[in-house]
């Protein structure tokens, strides 16, 4: 318990220290976060060790619950009947592009077409996290920060089918024989996640009425969340679309949902702060020398697919001109989806398992690092930032 005080000590005030110099240099905070994770990590300082990591993982359960939350309750009936399909037609093809140009790079460059289509299909996967700190850090407002944020909502969605489809054909391949449950699978896993997220908005909607007090509100949506996280733990389910539809049920249907949003803004930013510490603490700098021409491809080949995919998008939906120039930019961060998909290859291509995860990992230190910068920098272009 000691050791775990002291951590947290460690996590906060590297944390902190290293915010003040991205204000210095002008990057965005949630880099400065990870890089003080990284540095004090089992890597590098090894100020805090990996056992700990795993004591803490609930931390990061709890903020990606709150960040689902947070995406969750801008999807307001008005809001998504202003944007019409733009973001999903964006995040379906930004999430097909990087599948392509990975899975089409992979086999040029020689590798197994099983592990192709694995890789490809993790390559479709953005982290939404590092995106709504960005957003929210800057204030970015309007239509591109709009769309932005149903994009990286939506991107989560489409991820899990793609795998589902990909996961079936490799296993296919390499058996030689077809199984239709794992097609039906990741449909599933989607339809369950949104079926349990609206039931439990429902239920959290109507359990406000019987609380006054902001503080007991706030309780109540935090037994939620973790309900949430507990339910599609159990059942398999994504825990951010689950509860981003709870979070979607309650931004329209319970009447003080702005004053809810206010009381969680204010609780967020340590619990945010230590999820982005703890993240770049578990970032491992010693997988960059290991993934070879793969890992090359893979960085590249996402990269080139994700702009082309929303750029594609973009302008198939007639949007402004600013969404079709910077959106793809701000999709590059990648994370806790793909890292989780990662070890999911091991049962569906166990031969390439370990090729798999070092490059997923490698790509995530250089994504999660440029990501938010990258973020940042679409933001400020499409002049989404208040000067």
């Amino acid at each position: 318990m000691e050791n775990l005080f002291y951590t947290l000590f460690i996590l906060f005030v590297s944390g902190l220290i290293l915010s003040r110099f991205a204000k210095k240099v002008n990057i965005p905070n949630v880099t400065a976060f990870l890089l003080a994770g990284l540095l004090v990590g089992p890597y590098v300082l090894n100020i805090v060790s990996a056992e700990l990591l795993t004591d803490m993982r609930f931390v990061s359960d709890l903020a990606m619950g709150l960040i689902a939350y947070s995406i969750g309750s801008e999807f307001k009936i008005k809001y998504l009947k202003h944007l019409g399909a733009t973001p999903i037609v964006i995040a379906t093809l930004g999430a097909f592009g990087a599948m392509i140009f990975v899975l089409l790079g992979v086999v040029i460059f020689g590798f197994p077409l099983p592990l192709a289509l694995v890789l490809g299909a993790i390559a479709a996967a953005t982290a939404p996290a590092a995106t709504i700190m960005v957003i929210k850090q800057y204030r970015a407002k309007g239509l591109f920060t709009e769309t932005l944020l149903s994009v990286v909502a939506i991107d989560d969605a489409v991820t899990l089918i793609i795998f589902g489809f990909n996961a079936a054909i490799a296993r296919t391949l390499i058996a030689g024989t077809f199984s239709f449950s794992s097609i039906l699978r990741p449909f599933a896993e989607v339809f369950g996640s949104i079926l349990v997220g609206a039931v439990l908005g429902l239920l959290l909607t109507y359990a406000f009425r019987f609380f006054s007090s902001s503080g007991n509100r706030l309780i109540l949506l935090l037994g939620f969340i973790t309900l949430g996280i507990f339910i599609s733990q159990q059942l398999g389910f994504s825990p951010l679309l689950l509860i981003m539809i709870m979070s979607a049920m309650v931004a329209n249907l319970y009447h003080d949902h702005v004053a809810m949003d206010e009381e969680v803004s204010h609780f967020t930013p340590p619990i945010f702060m230590l999820f982005f510490v703890l993240s770049g603490a578990s970032l491992d700098p010693r997988v960059l020398p290991t993934v070879g021409i793969l890992g090359m491809v893979y960085l590249i080949a996402r990269v080139l697919g994700k702009l082309t995919g929303a750029y594609a998008g973009a302008v198939l939906m007639k949007a402004p001109d600013n969404i079709r120039k910077y959106l793809g930019t701000a999709l590059l961060p990648q994370a806790g989806v793909a890292i989780g998909l990662s070890y999911a290859a091991q049962s569906i291509v166990p031969m390439y398992a370990m090729q798999i995860q070092s490059v997923v990992l490698a790509a995530t230190l250089i994504y999660e690092l440029v990501g938010p910068v990258a973020t940042k920098w679409s933001l400020g272009k499409a002049n989404a930032i208040e000067k």
